[in-house]
């Protein structure tokens, strides 16, 4: 598959944080961090999620729901991209 000039992974990780920012109470205490690795046949990013502890809930949402659209969103443009993209929610103290 052909990856697509115009969406760079740096784009996808302001995503994710834009995303995270817009819907906790304390935006100044969400973090992105983006590890790459190269998998089998294609390159793959885990964008790593941190939040205070009063707004995780507010991220995963009722029944995971939330945190499952904020993944399917950067899934959907990283197939675009030809790579594979999660994003996981790390607890901070």
């Amino acid at each position: 598959m052909k990856a697509r000039k115009g969406i760079s992974q740096n784009s996808m990780k302001k995503l994710v944080e834009y995303i995270a920012k817009s819907i906790v109470a304390s935006p100044d205490e969400v973090q992105v961090s983006e590890f790459k690795s190269d998998g089998d046949n294609r390159e793959s990013v885990i964008y790593e999620l941190k939040v205070g502890p009063d707004d995780m809930g507010v991220v995963i949402g009722k029944g995971g729901q939330t945190i499952k659209s904020i993944r399917n969103i950067i899934k959907i443009k990283a197939i675009k991209k030809g790579i594979y993209a999660d994003v996981k929610i790390i607890e901070t103290d």
